[in-house]
């Protein structure tokens, strides 16, 4: 891992690359030294209710956060890569601090205009990183159960939209609302069938 820089760092991070519906959701975060949050982590690695409370206490805590998004029709004309670059971006334009250095999860970082690094399993390693994490994840997932509320024969609330089985064969049978993403190929196959909302 690269030393941390002397400056302010902003960690960044997204959740939803894998789902067949709703936004990719990036979040920047940069923390406050001098108020330390205990149990960061890979936000995949806490349950639910830790995920929230930490959640709580970055929004409180950290110098600045920002969470964006890149949406289905964004995904659909960008490719998922593309609309999670555009999102990140934006999560970072939207810091109302501007950051010296950015760490991104990953393998990729997006076009901005300071100093970036990706960070493999930086949610794992990388405090900032994973702040962004959680905070990605925790709204991504109130996405999901919102609309779940709105479409409860999809079960989104427990696959979070990603394409298991019973997902798949939900779709099949209700059909497909405007909010998926019709380049992935699951939503694709289906949506040929003829099957609409």
């Amino acid at each position: 891992m690269p030393p941390r820089p002397g400056g302010l760092l902003a960690g960044v991070d997204e959740a939803g690359r894998g789902p067949l519906c709703g936004a990719v959701v990036a979040a920047a975060v940069i923390l406050d030294p001098s108020r330390p949050i205990e149990g960061l982590n890979d936000s995949k690695k806490l349950t639910a209710k830790k995920r929230d409370a930490l959640a709580l206490q970055i929004r409180q805590h950290a110098l600045a956060w920002c969470v964006a998004e890149a949406s289905p029709e964004e995904i659909d004309r960008l490719n998922i890569l593309g609309a999670t670059m555009l999102a990140m971006q934006r999560a970072v334009k939207g810091l109302a601090i501007l950051p010296d250095e950015v760490w991104v999860d990953g393998n990729r970082c997006p076009q901005l205009n300071c100093a970036t690094q990706a960070i493999v399993s930086g949610d794992a390693l990388v405090e900032e990183i994973s702040a962004a994490s959680i905070l990605a994840k925790t709204v991504r997932d109130a996405q999901m159960q919102s609309l779940d509320a709105q479409y409860p024969a999809l079960g989104l609330a427990k696959h979070k939209g990603y394409p298991t089985a019973a997902h798949i064969a939900a779709l099949r049978k209700h059909g497909v609302p405007d909010f998926y993403r019709r380049s992935y190929a699951p939503v694709r196959d289906i949506l040929a069938q003829g099957e609409l909302f």
